[in-house]
């Protein structure tokens, strides 16, 4: 009861707000349940609970790319009650592809901390003869239709598409869903033809030999599926992307408070269980100051809304 009722009071004091703070905490995931964004939110919510001595729910609150989360986020009182789990697909890639008109999304939000980093992998379904990228662009085009899914326009899983289109001169079918998972139930029953999506996602089903992995967008091969090469390294160099996620919290966010969720979650990340599940998940933990976060979010804002322009991904 001290340490809740305590924190409870900082919450109030912090945010200047004369009502009672709220007693729980929740942390809006911009996806649907079950892809890597909600893993690593449900990770960090029983440490965080742990620390600060209040509930802590995860929320998923996914479609329109992240939109729909980011919006719910940036409109939360600045109390500390609601926190934003984003990846750069939501938090970068959609708004630079479609900027939102009722909130700035350079403004919006606070950073907290990045908290790790996963590579992408391109699947295909087992039924295409390909076995290497080559013969996967020289299938697609010939193909008479050839498709790849994503969780929506201007997700990491989009863009990583056009790229392959661009590299390969394909002209590869966009198939926006709500989430990754549905977009690779859909590549497993062979209703699209391939997907690019974080490693750790798709690797249950490459255990499973239910879909063929192809080609890693990294600058080095993953520990997870050692065997399968770079785009780098089959000599496209542009083929490369990193789904990194972040922890943010509404603008305005008195920074005292701001500092306080850094310290809390980055202790969090440290736990050995913490630490041991992010790896497992392929994920690099990073843990920064929100000043660090900030600058990577303002450099990542301006490198992607260049790329995602050059490689043709737009809305549907």
């Amino acid at each position: 009861m001290g340490r809740s009722f305590a924190w409870l009071v900082v919450l109030g004091l912090l945010a200047a707000h004369p009502a009672q703070a709220a007693d729980t905490v929740r942390i809006v995931v911009p996806y649907v349940p079950a892809g890597t964004a909600d893993i690593m939110a449900r990770l960090i919510a029983p440490e965080l609970q742990g620390r600060i001595g209040v509930n802590v729910i995860v929320e998923n609150r996914g479609g329109a790319g992240g939109a729909i989360g980011n919006e719910i986020a940036a409109r939360a009182a600045t109390d500390g009650s609601t926190l934003l789990l984003a990846n750069m697909a939501s938090h970068v890639l959609g708004p630079a592809l479609r900027p939102p008109t009722v909130y700035d999304q350079t403004t919006a939000f606070e950073p907290i901390a990045r908290i790790g980093a996963v590579p992408l992998l391109l699947a295909i379904r087992p039924q295409i003869p390909a076995k290497t990228l080559t013969e996967l662009i020289a299938w697609g085009k010939t193909a008479p239709k050839f498709s790849y899914g994503s969780a929506g326009s201007g997700t990491a899983m989009n863009v990583a598409g056009e790229m392959l289109n661009a590299a390969g001169g394909l002209k590869a079918q966009h198939v926006p869903y709500r989430g990754a998972a549905p977009a690779l139930n859909d590549l497993i029953g062979g209703h699209i033809d391939f997907v690019v999506a974080d490693v750790t996602f798709l690797l249950p089903s490459v255990r499973a030999n239910t879909i063929r992995p192809i080609a890693i967008y990294a600058n080095e091969r993953s520990p997870l599926v050692p065997d399968v090469p770079t785009a780098k390294e089959l000599g496209h160099q542009e083929m490369t992307i990193e789904n990194w996620y972040g922890v943010f919290v509404p603008a305005k966010t008195p920074a005292a408070l701001v500092n306080r969720l850094n310290a809390d979650i980055v202790r969090a990340m440290k736990q050995p269980d913490v630490n041991a599940r992010f790896a497992a998940e392929g994920a690099d933990l990073v843990g920064n100051t929100p000043a660090q976060f900030a600058s990577f979010v303002k450099d990542e804002i301006e490198r992607w809304s260049r790329v995602v322009k050059l490689a043709g991904a737009r809305p549907d």
